[in-house]
């Protein structure tokens, strides 16, 4: 699988991401209750933000899943950690599919990774998953993620873990 990614746009891609944020499966993204303008609003946010970005993933140019990168030292994670030059924050999320494809996730997280270490100013990805995302755990582990420690973040208690670009090499099995 080949993805690419392109900037998300607020106002067009807002009634797309509702679909995928607000599904059960979705729960960790924490906008079960949004409505439409509520995703339009928090991407215009993220859209105005020098600080944080906002990607959907393409696979043969339909959009495919959502990713989200931030600067730790200024987003998320300000104050709980102590952020090192090169430092990237990263969210995804693959959307709720009545016909699941095996190992798409896997192929996800690898090309956001992968993107994310095309800049050569990345030297770590940051993570901080709800503690309870077991599955997110796993996935994180599979491209080289190691866990740090537990961190309580205003809207969940989460698993603060980082990736080198070395680690995502050695366990993706890809260049970087």
């Amino acid at each position: 699988m080949t993805f690419t990614f392109r900037p998300l746009d607020p106002l067009k891609d807002a009634k797309l991401l509702h679909g995928w944020v607000t599904h059960p499966k979705a729960a960790y993204w924490m906008m079960q209750d949004a409505k439409p303008e509520d995703v339009e609003r928090a991407y215009m946010e993220i859209a105005a933000d020098a600080h944080h970005h906002a990607f959907l993933g393409l696979l043969d140019g339909e959009p495919s899943f959502l990713m989200e990168k931030y600067d730790p030292a200024h987003r998320e994670l300000v104050g709980l950690y102590e952020p090192e030059p090169g430092d990237v924050g990263m969210h995804f999320l693959t959307p709720a599919t009545g016909t699941p494809v095996h190992g798409f996730t896997r192929a996800v997280i690898t090309a956001v990774m992968a993107h994310l270490f095309e800049d050569p100013a990345t030297r770590r990805v940051v993570v901080e998953p709800d503690v309870g995302n077991k599955a997110v755990h796993a996935l994180n582990e599979a491209v080289g993620f190691v866990p740090e420690r537990e961190i309580q973040k205003p809207e969940k208690k989460a698993l603060l873990s980082f990736c080198t670009r070395e680690q995502f090499v050695a366990a993706a099995g890809v260049a970087a």
